[in-house]
């Protein structure tokens, strides 16, 4: 007699599991293909519904679970998956026993063991998408106010300002533009500042970006309300978000409304980043690796976490650690070097780790990186759309990419005697004009400028 079938009866230890195995399918071999049926559709939809979306490609699956909405109801459904497939395997033990499984000692320590199995792999699972749900819920903000600007040191002055936000890009094909804020805000710094100013700009339908960095040291310029703005623009944010009766948006919305008043194009979104997060995120990925084009040797350098003193960097192709590609992108003291070469090099080190983040083969490490990317990143940037950034991304090379960093000849240094003695940086804005109509085109506010373009100084 075939030993899984006894006196007619089928196997409880083997129902048990074929229901394991795919609910329903312990209940079709037990004899009862409706009770089968009505087990096997739930899933089966379920799992067409996740086949669907895994043919726009794991990282696309990923991304999309980024939007808290999306996240939780994949935690809710893993729930109820897992105590479907526990019912539907009690179902067929009984069914396959005729209720007397339960008393045999084989059959009843198949279901407690293949429960156990189905508890941990649903909680697990369950797991993942919640650490997706935080990390969505932490990164995508949509209030841009007080509480969620960080905290520079103030310094400067300005007059008084009426906020009016930047609306969203008009369509799916619009341009859409980014101010990325890197904060300082080590343990040797007693304030944070914003010591990254990047502007970046991405055409949806061409995949052109475009990448503006403004140095820190611009001072004395024009707000949106006709007012100079004295103190540095790295000093801006700090200052909004201390007087909050001259900048009522706070400070990151004010310092995105200005840059973007300055740049001549409205910027839409922000994403603030914390260096010290960063550095993390990169050891996460294993590292970036960027061509280095200048010798660098910074003896002033002290940014380590042992302590020492110095860095030092040759000439050529380089694999950085988070803590030596901080150095890179905040070193300014080797001679003959710039904080103009420094914004250059943050360009340079965003391209890399964007790489490194696009790459399918980082999908194993994503918890990891997005526990990181919890306290590193804030940004208004809606989840849904991360989806068309991350095709954009994996598609971009450097042809893709003008990079423009605003010092000579788009801002000149005054001489000592107008600014007693304080190096600080003044737009020359006709050619800032210029630059902004030829990276935007007819996006830019300046080309329906008074002045035509072919006047603009050189």
């Amino acid at each position: 007699m075939n030993p899984e079938v006894r006196g007619g009866r089928r196997s409880p230890s083997v129902a048990t599991f074929l229901s394991f195995l795919w609910p329903g399918l312990g209940q079709w071999y037990a004899g009862s293909a409706r009770s089968g049926l009505l087990f096997a559709l739930p899933v089966l939809a379920v799992a067409a519904v996740v086949g669907l979306q895994l043919l726009g490609g794991a990282a696309n699956l990923a991304i999309g679970l980024l939007t808290p909405s999306t996240a939780l109801t994949v935690v809710i459904l893993v729930g109820l998956l897992g105590a479907w497939r526990l019912i539907a395997m009690a179902g067929a033990l009984t069914a396959a026993g005729r209720g007397r499984s339960w008393r045999r000692p084989v059959p009843l320590a198949t279901f407690v063991a293949l429960a156990l199995v189905v508890v941990v792999a649903h909680g697990a699972a369950a797991s993942l998408a919640w650490s997706f749900y935080r990390a969505g819920s932490e990164i995508f903000v949509a209030d841009t106010g007080p509480d969620r600007t960080p905290q520079p040191s103030a310094s400067g002055v300005a007059g008084g300002f009426h906020a009016t936000p930047d609306t969203v890009p008009e369509t799916p094909q619009s341009r859409i533009n980014f101010l990325l804020t890197g904060i300082d805000s080590s343990e040797r710094r007693t304030h944070a500042l914003t010591d990254t100013l990047l502007v970046v700009s991405v055409d949806p339908p061409t995949g052109q970006v475009a990448m503006v960095s403004f140095p820190r040291d611009i001072a004395r310029f024009r707000l949106t309300n006709g007012k100079n703005f004295r103190g540095k623009i790295n000093s801006l944010m700090t200052y909004a978000q201390n007087h909050p009766e001259e900048f009522p948006d706070g400070g990151l919305p004010t310092l995105t409304q200005e840059l973007g008043h300055l740049l001549g194009v409205p910027i839409h979104y922000y994403a603030a980043v914390d260096l010290a997060g960063f550095s993390t995120m990169i050891d996460r990925v294993g590292g970036v690796t960027i061509k280095n084009e200048t010798a660098i040797n910074d003896p002033a350098y002290g940014g380590w976490n042992d302590g020492r003193i110095g860095f030092q960097l040759s000439k050529g192709t380089h694999t950085l650690d988070g803590e030596t590609a901080l150095a890179y992108v905040r070193s300014r003291k080797t001679a003959g070097d710039t904080d103009f070469g420094r914004a250059r090099r943050q360009q340079q080190l965003l391209v890399a780790l964007q790489r490194k983040l696009t790459d399918p083969a980082m999908i194993p490490n994503l918890p990891g990186i997005l526990k990181d990317a919890e306290g590193t990143v804030r940004t208004n940037f809606p989840s849904e759309r991360l989806g068309e950034m991350l095709d954009i991304g994996q598609a971009l090379d450097d042809t893709n990419i003008r990079r423009v960093v605003l010092g000579p000849p788009y801002a000149l240094t005054p001489p000592a005697s107008e600014t007693g003695g304080e190096y600080i940086l003044r737009l020359e804005m006709d050619r800032l004009a210029k630059l902004s109509i030829e990276l935007f085109g007819n996006d830019s506010a300046y080309s329906s400028a008074a002045a035509p373009a072919d006047s603009v100084a050189p």
